[in-house]
């Protein structure tokens, strides 16, 4: 599956498209990341979103790795942490791309 797919199904709004729902929102260091696995097959791929509202506008990247989790919960916790990791390394710069 290619990256452009991979993208069309996290964020095209539907959860049948892209597997489960996302994940509650969570705050880390002034970012919201929401994570939102992405169901390939019978793994979960590592997958979502990172924003934060800058000078009063609310900026937003999307993100997905090519980790597989055989569980729902794994895969979040992990989006999760890879997120914070990409905030840890990017800070807001992490915005200057569209995919990260």
């Amino acid at each position: 599956m290619g990256l452009g797919a991979l993208f069309g199904k996290l964020f095209s709004g539907s959860g049948d498209a892209g597997g489960p729902e996302p994940a509650p929102a969570v705050e880390y260091n002034g970012f919201t990341i929401i994570a939102a696995p992405l169901k390939d097959g019978s793994q979960f791929k590592t997958a979502g979103s990172i924003s934060k509202e800058i000078d009063g506008e609310l900026k937003s990247v999307q993100f997905i790795r090519a980790d597989n989790h055989s569980d729902q919960g794994s895969a979040v916790t992990h989006s999760e942490s890879k997120a914070q990791q990409i905030i840890d390394e990017q800070g807001e710069g992490v915005f200057k791309r569209e995919h990260v």
